[in-house]
């Protein structure tokens, strides 16, 4: 009988850095519409020196506990027409855009960073 060797688990700190919620912030693009909390990708620019202390323990506090706060769960669904479309009566001359609060999209992004560096070491994805 064989026996099930044991798999590689991939190991994600719960602790994310100033400098790490920093960049993702600076990332963010400018032009972009709001989420519920109303907050400006600009403005948390402008405001980020003076609060990423405060972002780093919520998003830490978020993946150690792994309790994501109710607020950061709600968005804004906008369904925009697609230009040139010659039927609106199909669902493909839509577009649908998610408005996201903007600490969840700072944490979301940094999920990404860490599902894609994974990715990029063990390979998981086939490139052309």
């Amino acid at each position: 009988m064989e026996t099930i060797k044991e798999q590689n688990v991939l190991n994600i700190s719960p602790t994310i850095s100033t400098e790490e919620i920093s960049k993702l912030i600076r990332s963010l693009l400018n032009g972009k519409a709001p989420g519920l909390d109303g907050i400006l990708n600009e403005v948390l620019k402008v405001a980020a020196p003076v609060i990423v202390k405060d972002l780093v323990e919520v998003a830490s506090h978020c993946f150690a506990s792994g309790i994501i706060l109710e607020s950061l769960k709600e968005f804004i669904t906008v369904v925009l027409c697609k230009e040139g479309k010659k039927d609106y009566s199909l669902p493909g001359s839509y577009r649908l855009i998610a408005l996201k609060n903007m600490l969840a999209k700072v944490l979301e992004k940094h999920v990404v960073n860490i599902i894609s560096e994974a990715a990029e070491e063990y390979r998981l994805l086939l490139w052309n």
